[in-house]
């Protein structure tokens, strides 16, 4: 009997663990395979949300403009995506927040096909071109736009298409229907070290993103609703717990360490090209997942200056993030 009843006790206790694992939180990425957005699977990959009773579906979509999208009409939970997209929405009167920081810079560049390249200097050069973003409202559109105005081009000087990332982008640029364009690593490696385009404004570093910006843009980040975050802290919290343990452990391993957990699709048949692109680029990842102080406030003014959504409004930028989750999770 004794022994009946510890089985029963231990069934039980499975049965109320696999429950408590039942929790599933869908999240759209705006491109799985971006290195900017390399936490998302890599988290997967390393098994981080199951450890924390979490079944997370990931769902790729082309641009971080289909995240939002996808958010505001309730069809996920979270989206892994650019900060920036916080302060647009609440221009918008909607309202999300970053609630772990991926990333300290863009992670991205204008490249310029080798083409024309002789002829640009810089990104004034670049009038009457077709410009390449991944996508119309995306972060990319964002960046661009802002380049386009600081270089004294209105917005009809140049016109801009949605594209993409890796071999559309690639594809777009090789056949002339761009003739220069935004995008990230992967892709950057490709383009350049194929001969197909060259590097115009450099925002794969602090460094390089302060002098083209003028300050700090934190990025890629998981960003959720503000009212979600408020209903669901638990949730919330495990997640934060999961990317966080992700971050750090880019921050502890190698560039070839961290491929090896990727699926072979990420590395677009070249590992090597992947792997050096990651190793010059892993430190834009932040080691904590908690936003830089200086980053919201240059975001802000990037966005002001062409967004009419932002441009004239009242931002409460304490809306935008909350370090609460991650700070939590590094046992604060």
């Amino acid at each position: 009997m004794k022994k009946l009843l510890m089985a029963g006790v231990c069934l039980a206790l499975t049965a109320g663990a696999a429950h408590a694992q039942t929790e599933s939180v869908n999240i759209v990425v705006g491109g799985m395979n971006k290195q900017i957005y390399l936490p998302a699977e890599l988290a997967v990959k390393l098994g981080y949300f199951q450890q924390q009773g979490l079944n997370v579906q990931l769902t790729d979509q082309q641009a971080g403009v289909d995240g939002a999208t996808a958010l505001l009409a309730g069809e996920v939970q979270g989206v892994v995506g650019f900060y920036d997209h916080t302060i647009d929405l609440q221009g918008k009167g909607k309202y999300a927040e970053s609630v772990v920081q991926f990333s300290r810079a863009p992670g991205e560049v204008e490249l310029v096909s080798t083409k024309i390249a002789g002829a640009v200097h810089s990104f004034a050069d670049l009038r009457g071109t077709t410009l390449g973003v991944t996508g119309l409202g995306s972060s990319t559109n964002f960046l661009t736009q802002y380049l386009g105005a600081q270089a004294g081009l209105a917005p009809a000087d140049v016109t801009t298409v949605g594209v993409g990332a890796g071999q559309t982008f690639i594809g777009a640029m090789q056949h002339d229907e761009i003739q220069a364009g935004m995008t990230t690593e992967p892709t950057i490696s490709y383009a350049v070290n194929s001969g197909l385009a060259v590097v115009l404004v450099d925002l794969r570093s602090d460094a390089s993103t302060r002098a083209a910006l003028g300050g700090p843009y934190p990025a890629a980040c998981l960003y959720m609703s503000n009212a979600y975050v408020a209903a669901h802290p638990d949730v919330t919290q495990k997640l934060a717990n999961a990317f966080v343990m992700t971050l750090k452990y880019i921050a502890t391993h190698s560039a070839e360490d961290i491929a090896d957990q990727l699926p072979p699709d990420y590395y677009g048949g070249d590992k090597a090209t992947y792997v050096k692109a990651l190793d010059a680029g892993k430190a834009m990842f932040t080691p904590d997942g908690i936003m830089p102080s200086d980053g919201p406030p240059t975001v802000l003014k990037v966005l002001s200056s062409f967004d009419p959504a932002v441009s004239g409004a009242t931002i409460d930028l304490s809306k935008t993030y909350t370090t609460d989750f991650a700070a939590k999770a590094n046992g604060g």
